[in-house]
């Protein structure tokens, strides 16, 4: 869905629907009344106002979005300062919104796009040179209001100023740190990421690892947010981050951990299923209510692929740490364990940081 900013304004739009559903039908609703047209942005919108953590920093900020869809209000592109693109990861797609948005932008407006892995220099492939001039990566990592990290991607004709207004915006605005990357393969962040949890999703079958035992070791324990590993796949979406790893998996042929980014059987379940997370109801976990009302979060058994009641994830070296408050501290502690976890965080840590040095260029080792 574009989503669109002008000074503290900003305005999100998302396709048509493309059939009514049975409520509508019942309300004796068209395909062109209005309510029906926005039926998918406003759903997004109130979904995501009732997620947490929060996506915006206080609910009464939600007045300062409006919501339209890309065919009656595609217009409006024309009067706004940035227009962020964060489209399903497809380039065809992208490549088909961003003819559209040429249409009615502004020259000198700025365009991103907040791919997650798609290189920027084929995104903007036939559009005009203002537009090429004006558009990068911008790519923020989800849950977007929480992670500091803050990509910015040059396309090959992007202004040196576009990237330097963004660079400090970021910085200052936005609370991130700034990252200028090389178009490259996922850029820096999910080029590392992908491979952290794909070399996880390998690691939790050899060590025959629960869902729940995984979320326990890998949040705010190591200083990452709650949302952990499995939960955070399913806020992203199970589908982008199959994406990304294909993507890689089809342009990084020479990467010395190639095998790694071919998709575990679980997953390949899993989008058979359309299990994708948050987006479809379901992912690695699902909320349901019993006879009585009474909501329960489940999780999905990696071997039965059934979803199951959460179980409580204990490790005798996470106790080890409760009096540690700095996280730093905590490291020598969790990867010199001597139970599962300190095997988990020596194996995950040792294959991480090793991916990680090998992608440091050669002059500068």
């Amino acid at each position: 869905m574009p989503f669109c900013q002008y000074r503290s304004r900003s305005i999100t739009s998302d396709i048509v629907p493309r059939e009514l559903t049975d409520k509508e039908k019942a309300q004796g609703l068209t395909l062109q009344d209005k309510v029906v047209r926005n039926r998918l942005v406003n759903d997004s919108l109130a979904s995501a106002l009732k997620s947490k953590p929060s996506p915006i920093y206080h609910q009464k900020f939600a007045d300062r979005i409006t919501t339209g869809n890309l065919e009656d209000d595609i217009s409006k592109v024309g009067k706004v300062d940035w227009i962020i693109e964060v489209v399903v990861e497809r380039l065809d797609i992208k490549k088909q919104v961003f003819e559209n948005l040429e249409k009615h932008r502004t020259p000198g407006t700025l365009i991103t796009s907040n791919t997650s892995g798609i290189p920027i220099k084929f995104m903007s492939e036939g559009r005009s040179d203002d537009f090429q001039k004006h558009f990068c990566g911008t790519h923020f990592f989800n849950p977007a209001r929480y992670l500091k990290l803050f990509e910015i991607i040059p396309g090959p004709k992007t202004l040196p100023e576009v990237l330097e207004f963004l660079n400090g915006y970021g910085e200052k605005f936005l609370g991130k740190t700034s990252v200028v990357a090389k178009d490259t393969p996922a850029f820096i962040g999910n080029r590392v990421g992908i491979f952290s949890i794909q070399s996880l999703f390998h690691t939790v079958k050899e060590l025959d690892m629960t869902v729940e035992e995984v979320d326990k070791l890998t949040g705010p324990v190591i200083g990452r947010p709650k949302s952990a590993t499995f939960r955070t796949v399913d806020v992203v979406g199970l589908d982008t981050l199959v994406h990304v790893a294909n993507g890689i998996s089809e342009n990084c042929k020479d990467d010395e951990r190639h095998e790694l980014f071919a998709l575990p059987d679980f997953i390949k379940t899993m989008m058979e299923n359309k299990w994708l997370g948050s987006k479809t109801g379901q992912g690695f976990y699902k909320k349901v209510k019993d006879d009585k009302g009474k909501s329960e979060i489940l999780t999905l058994d990696l071997d039965t692929m059934e979803y199951i009641s959460k179980k409580s994830a204990k490790f005798g070296t996470l106790e080890l740490t409760k009096t540690i408050d700095k996280v730093v501290d905590r490291f020598p502690v969790l990867v010199a364990g001597k139970d599962k976890a300190g095997e988990f965080y020596r194996k995950s840590f040792g294959q991480l940081f090793a991916y990680v040095s090998h992608r440091i260029p050669r002059n500068f080792r």
